[in-house]
């Protein structure tokens, strides 16, 4: 039997599938993680008491948009990374607009204010835990991806894994921002990222191990 004859004799009782199976498979993990993330979000933190005030104003939307607009990014690269035919991609420059954006805002509010203050508006109040709650909330919604993957054929495990702790720990610091009461870009710029870069991180690490198949 010739090649072709074999691959189509294969293929031949194969049923198709849907067409945004993939989207739908992994939009379905990002749900249920996004979920449990805010659930446990309201239970061990709650939510900022003056969060419809706060919604009026630049810095929630500026939080809001940056993360938002990362884990976009990350669940669009989550999606090619997952398909055996996975190439590499231009994904990674891609998050470095919302990055550059937000530094932009971060010198225009330094320059704004007095010298003295720069570290206090770094700092902020949160600075110490604001990384770790980002990694620790990202957990459910990495591992609502990690079962997405399950029936998908991802190749570059690396890239994958990664991909998908990027999209879990953006996710999860824009679910973050109905708590966090932090004001400054420079403090989102560098802590949120922080988290965020350590979640991807985690999705780097164990990437290869979990998604083997």
């Amino acid at each position: 039997m010739k090649t072709d004859d074999l691959i189509q004799s294969l293929a031949r009782d194969v049923p198709a599938v849907p067409r945004h199976a993939l989207g739908g498979r992994i939009a379905f993990g990002i749900a249920g993680g996004g979920v449990i993330t805010s659930a446990l979000l309201m239970a061990a933190l709650g939510i900022r008491p003056d969060l419809w005030i706060a919604m009026h104003g630049f810095a929630f939307w500026m939080k809001w948009t940056y993360t938002a607009s990362l884990a976009i990014v990350a669940i669009v690269a989550t999606m090619r990374l997952a398909r055996p035919d996975a190439l590499p991609s231009r994904w990674p420059w891609l998050l470095a607009i919302p990055v550059l954006v937000l530094a932009g805002i971060g010198i225009g509010e330094l320059a704004d204010t007095p010298s003295r203050d720069w570290l206090a508006m770094w700092l902020g109040q949160s600075w110490k835990i604001c990384p770790w709650l980002v990694l620790t909330l990202a957990m459910p919604i990495f591992v609502g991806l990690l079962w997405s993957f399950r029936r998908l054929a991802p190749t570059r495990l690396r890239a994958a894994g990664a991909a998908a702790g990027l999209a879990a720990g953006a996710i999860a610091a824009t679910i973050y921002c109905l708590h966090c009461p932090e004001v400054s870009a420079i403090f989102v710029l560098t802590w949120y990222s922080l988290g965020i870069a350590l979640a991807a991180g985690v999705g780097a690490l164990v990437g290869p191990r979990i998604l083997r198949w």
